[in-house]
C-alpha cells in the first residue's frame, strides 16, 4: 500500500484546556474524510495542526512522509505554497480585483495555469471579470474553491468550506471536490458540522469529549 499523504499519531493540544488528545489519523490518496463535531469541540484546531499553521503540544504529523514541524519555515513555506490547498469558511479575497485576477495570484505563485474546467464546474466562468465586491458570498466563496484548486494541490484542507452557502450550492462545491480527488489522486479532509456534507466522504470521524473516533 502506498505511502499515506497525511499521518498523524498521539496527537494532543490545549489553549485555556485541553481541546483532544492521543488523535490518531491517515489520509490516503484518491481518499475524502470528514471530521465532525459541535462548535468549540477543537475540529478547527485540529485541522490547523495538520495543515502547518498550529504545532502541537504532543505528537507526530507527516505529510508526504516527512515530519512536519521539525522542517525549516522555508519548507514549510513551500509546502504551502505547492503542496496543499486551503479552503476557509471566510474566503480572504482580494476585494479591489477582480476574480480572474484573485486566481491569478495563486497560479503565479504555484506556477501552474488556470484550470478552466474548474471554472465551468463551480460555474463562474462568466464571473471572472467581475470586482469581488460585486459578487454575492456564495460566489465569492466559489471564486476562492477556484483559487485552491488551480494550485492542484496534493491534499485540500478544507474548513467549513460550505458554511455559508445555500444547499444547492454546498452541494455543487462538494461535487467539486470530491471529482477533483478521484481525477488527481489528491486527498481531502474536511472539517465540518453538516453531518450531511460530511457523508459524502468516503470516511467520518467526529471529535467529541476530546476524543477522535
Amino acid at each position: 500500500m502506498s505511502q499515506p499523504l497525511l499521518e498523524a499519531s498521539s496527537i494532543s493540544h490545549s489553549f485555556d484546556t485541553l481541546l483532544f488528545s492521543n488523535v490518531h489519523l491517515a489520509l490516503n490518496a484518491f481518499q475524502s474524510t470528514a471530521i465532525i463535531g459541535r462548535s468549540g469541540s477543537g475540529k478547527s484546531t485540529l485541522l490547523h495542526i495538520f495543515s502547518t499553521f498550529i504545532k502541537p503540544d504532543e505528537g507526530s504529523v507527516k505529510l508526504f512522509g516527512k515530519e512536519l514541524y521539525t522542517q525549516s519555515d522555508a519548507a514549510i513555506e513551500a509546502l504551502r505554497r505547492y503542496e496543499i490547498g486551503i479552503i476557509f469558511q471566510f474566503h480572504y479575497l482580494f476585494k479591489g480585483m477582480s476574480a480572474m485576477d484573485n486566481i491569478e495570484v495563486a497560479t503565479m505563485l504555484s506556477g501552474e495555469k488556470i484550470d478552466e474546467a474548474i471554472l465551468e464546474k463551480l460555474e463562474i466562468k462568466e464571473l471572472m471579470h467581475q470586482k469581488i465586491g460585486e459578487l454575492s458570498g456564495g460566489q465569492q466563496q466559489r471564486v476562492s474553491i477556484a483559487r485552491v484548486l488551480s494550485k492542484k494541490p496534493r491534499i485540500i484542507f478544507a474548513d467549513e468550506p460550505t458554511g455559508n452557502l445555500d444547499k444547492e450550492t454546498a452541494s455543487l462545491v462538494m461535487d467539486v471536490l470530491l471529482d477533483y480527488i478521484k481525477e488527481t489522486g489528491a486527498g481531502l479532509l474536511l472539517v465540518t458540522h453538516d453531518e450531511q456534507m460530511a457523508g459524502l466522504c468516503d470516511t467520518v470521524y467526529r471529535l467529541k469529549d476530546k476524543v477522535l473516533a
